[in-house]
């Protein structure tokens, strides 16, 4: 065991924070927000201060530092951690509950599709009548006319896809009362930034004078330098809350630790400008005394260990498979952006808005 779980136990939070620096010189580039640019602000003391990377990339960037993109599946130590995996008609995997914005509720998983049941060489041969939808609601017996049955719709989510209880899921195809909080959140900041301004031009060798962008065209670049640092902070007490025994607690709690890890090791390459490296190393700032005793690995095998222990309270194979077919007439998928527990995926020089 590489967590003291029993210091835990009356803890509210766990906070941690870990002082960061560019891998190469001393400039980078933030998150950039459309209509705002960087996210500039003072402190009352007169403190310049700037947000690197904001709480809805940071859970993103979190959240896939534990797959594999080339097996298109969880890292092989987490393998036996469920999650609802999408195909189409000929077994193709089209996308899953862990790279959905909406997670558990993406229109492919709740909206438009059914549990397959039976398949051959991958291909789904049987497939559950109902929607997986429909089979959701009464797994959970949620009726919209009464109260929900909290302890069930957690313990389903927990059957189906943790990351959930950790990262926060609102399931409105159910019902709008249907929300888990985000358990884990994190930023990274600055303080004492300064403005680094540098620029450059894009060249047409061939017709330098064209207008209207073809051209030469010169353009400026803002960077900045100042003191980095990235912050996190586990809700204890609302994992706990969930009731769902002590294995799977402290598996939420370690795979929660883990992912903080895993993206400080391996995520810190933000933009191409921005490319950051831990100086230092992880530190706990509350509960004062609580240490983090164990290293990338060791949380790893603790999450193995604590995989196999809640076996029992997973979907069967661990990986649910659902056959997803497009709407008639719908001939693009509906993208959607914004904060709180549903918002859209995906890396971009300028924001990751998933939570």
């Amino acid at each position: 065991m590489t967590i003291d779980y029993k210091a835990l136990a009356s803890a509210p939070r766990l906070l941690m924070e870990a002082n960061l620096k560019p891998v190469q010189g001393h400039r980078f580039q933030p998150t950039g927000f459309a209509d705002l640019g960087p996210a500039r602000y003072t402190l009352p003391d007169g403190m310049e201060m700037l947000l690197v990377e904001s709480a809805q990339s940071v859970a993103n960037r979190m959240e896939l530092a534990c797959w594999d993109p080339v097996a298109q599946d969880l890292i092989e130590g987490l393998r036996g951690l469920p999650y609802v995996r999408i195909v189409d008609d000929t077994g193709n995997h089209v996308s899953n509950s862990l790279l959905e914005a909406h997670r558990i509720n993406s229109e492919y998983i709740m909206k438009d599709a059914a549990r397959v049941v039976e398949s051959d060489k991958g291909v789904p041969k049987k497939i559950e009548e109902r929607s997986f939808n429909d089979e959701f609601a009464g797994e959970i017996e949620y009726q919209k006319d009464g109260r929900v049955n909290w302890t069930r719709f957690h313990t389903a989510l927990l059957k189906y896809d943790p990351n959930c209880l950790i990262h926060g899921c609102f399931l409105e195809e159910i019902g709008g009362r249907l929300r888990v909080t985000r358990a884990l959140s994190g930023f990274i900041e600055a303080r004492g930034v300064a403005v680094a301004e540098s620029g450059g031009v894009k060249n047409n060798i061939v017709q330098p004078e064209l207008r209207g962008g073809e051209g030469n065209v010169p353009f400026h670049r803002t960077e900045f330098t100042g003191e980095i640092k990235a912050y996190f902070n586990l809700d204890l007490a609302l994992i706990r809350g969930h009731g769902l025994g002590d294995a799977a607690t402290r598996l939420l709690i370690d795979l929660s630790l883990f992912k903080i890890r895993r993206f400080l090791s391996t995520g810190l390459r933000l933009r191409t400008a921005c490319d950051l490296e831990v100086d230092g190393d992880l530190t706990v700032t509350r509960p004062k005394g609580f240490t983090i005793t164990g290293d990338e690995d060791a949380l790893l095998g603790e999450c193995r260990r604590l995989i196999g222990e809640c076996e029992g309270l997973f979907a069967s194979p661990s990986v649910t498979e659902v056959a997803w077919k497009p709407s008639k007439g719908k001939s693009k998928a509906k993208k959607e952006n914004g904060d709180g527990e549903a918002g859209g995926k995906g890396a971009s020089q300028e924001e990751d808005v998933k939570e």
